[in-house]
């Protein structure tokens, strides 16, 4: 199959990749698209994890208000130099982030954000549930990994459905801007605000 000039730009508009990047995904997915966006994720993931250990202080506080001021969230997003703290791919990344937080109202930002004592509490509140409905021991474990697993896609920042893109997680957001912008981008902190509760979380 012809990879064609829209294929690219259509691949790189619903990515954030570079043209060369995304020319070479179609080439070596013989023109799939969804499988072309898949090797584009996992290059994003490669290209996090190695950018991990650089130090990122630069970056934006970003403030967003919704639904006519019931619900306000800041959410503090850093990159590793202010040339790329000033790019408008940055600033959209963290307002898609501070949407996100006032659309999904997530807990923690990562796995390890979530404290022992709450795991704790969880698998207890499980196992005593399974209990009472006479599930056998045997599959008891399962049932607590399971619910553990929904949990977290519910309330941790990262593994959230995109809300724009149900397709897509907060991770693989963070892995295209991180490929695009070639440095390391940290979801440090955010608060969310709405009128009767509030919610927050920071590293």
């Amino acid at each position: 199959m012809g990879i064609t000039t829209e294929m690219i730009k259509q691949l790189r508009e619903e990515s954030g990749a570079g043209i060369l990047d995304c020319r070479k995904a179609l080439q070596d997915s013989g023109g799939d698209f969804e499988k072309a966006k898949k090797l584009l994720r996992e290059k994003g993931l490669a290209t996090a994890t190695k950018r991990a250990d650089h130090v990122a202080t630069e970056g934006i506080v970003e403030v967003y208000s919704h639904g006519e001021g019931r619900v306000g969230v800041m959410v503090e997003v850093n990159c590793e130099t202010d040339f790329v703290a000033r790019s408008e791919d940055f600033r959209t990344f963290a307002h898609e982030i501070a949407l996100q937080i006032a659309g999904a109202s997530p807990l923690y930002i990562r796995d390890a954000d979530i404290p022992a004592e709450v795991i704790k509490d969880l698998k207890e509140k499980t196992v005593e549930k399974a209990k009472e409905e006479g599930k056998p021991d045997t599959i008891i474990e399962k049932i607590v990994e399971g619910f553990l697993e929904k949990y977290k896609d519910e309330n941790v920042l990262l593994r959230q459905q995109y809300i724009r893109d149900d397709s897509l997680v907060v991770q693989d957001l963070l892995n295209q801007i991180v490929a695009k912008t070639g440095e390391n981008i940290i979801i440090r902190r955010f608060a969310r605000y709405s009128l009767g509760e509030t919610s927050g979380s920071e590293e």
